[in-house]
């Protein structure tokens, strides 16, 4: 798997399936951020790329989404995932309000489901998830594009 890569997926299984291999090729790659900047509108999947991508860290954890705890911290082997929704963030206050510098520091695994909301604070490198509905094959299909994104690039295109 090289980044950018664009794929297709016609179910929630196969949108959790391209997570957990997302999550291996990070494991897998040191040079591979651990950010991961998940950008898509309200219901197309971005959860469940998650659930699958924390899936191969912390087999047991129940995901779900942070949307009124912001953030959700799921123990893992050998690292942890940090999952957090910035639908309600407002500003910079609100990400010190949340810690959300201090998991940075972590040395986990950082998911950020609505990064549009927070492109000041996303860091030089990471990797972007996009995700949109692909209706003209199904109700269920989804076009994913990842893409390596530094300063300089545009993170959102499918």
């Amino acid at each position: 798997m090289t980044f950018p890569l664009t794929i297709n997926t016609a179910s929630t299984a196969e949108t959790e399936l391209f997570g957990v291999e997302v999550a291996k090729k990070i494991l897998d790659d040191s040079s591979l951020p651990r950010f991961i900047a998940l950008y898509g509108d309200l219901g197309v999947g971005k959860t469940a790329f998650v659930r699958g991508f924390t899936s191969a860290l912390a087999p047991s954890a129940r995901v779900k989404s942070p949307t009124f705890a912001l953030v959700n911290e799921y123990k893992g082997t050998p690292l942890s995932v940090f999952h957090f929704d910035m639908y309600r963030i407002a500003d910079e206050d609100d990400l010190y309000s949340i810690g959300f510098y201090d998991y940075r520091d972590r040395g986990g695994v950082i998911l950020v489901e609505w990064s549009e909301n927070i492109p000041y604070a996303l860091p030089e490198e990471y990797l972007s998830v996009s995700i949109e509905k692909d209706l003209d094959k199904g109700e269920d299909d989804r076009c994913i594009t990842v893409k390596l994104i530094t300063n300089t690039e545009d993170s959102h295109l499918c």
